[in-house]
């Protein structure tokens, strides 16, 4: 069961703040197709762009992961095939400050070596991510 994300309140970027407001998560995900019961290596991957509203950084990448988690599924393809559709994580958070226009947003999908088993290699550690890292910074935390 799929949960419904929330809606951000769209603002103009000279109203935008250095803290909060709106996000960019970048999501990683991967079809893992199953053959005679074993997932091929080289996987179909989804790079997904979503929107979040959160007072902070942290918060905007925790509704990330919940999204994520939440968009997984299984299905059968048209050869009767198992697909695991699943979130890998997050691979990069963005503030949309000033600098952002409001109608930016891009999308990419392609291949990956086995992403979910190079999860620890592909998807950066919460504090690498752009906003985290550079609210931290500007918190005076470094």
């Amino acid at each position: 069961m799929s949960r419904r994300a929330r809606v951000p309140r769209l603002t103009n970027p000279s109203e935008r703040s250095a803290v909060g407001g709106l996000y960019s998560a970048k999501l990683l995900f991967e079809f893992c197709v199953f053959v005679r019961g074993r997932p091929r290596n080289r996987r179909l991957c989804e790079e997904r762009l979503i929107l979040l509203s959160a007072p902070t950084a942290r918060s905007a990448f925790r509704e990330a992961t919940k999204q994520g988690t939440a968009s997984a599924s299984r299905y059968r393809n048209g050869d009767g095939n198992p697909v695991h559709f699943r979130f890998v994580g997050v691979l990069d958070l963005c503030h949309l400050g000033v600098e952002c226009e409001p109608n930016e947003v891009w999308y990419a999908i392609g291949e990956r070596l086995r992403p979910m088993e190079r999860k620890a290699k592909l998807i950066p550690k919460p504090l690498e991510l752009s906003a985290i890292r550079n609210e931290w910074r500007r918190a005076g935390k470094d």
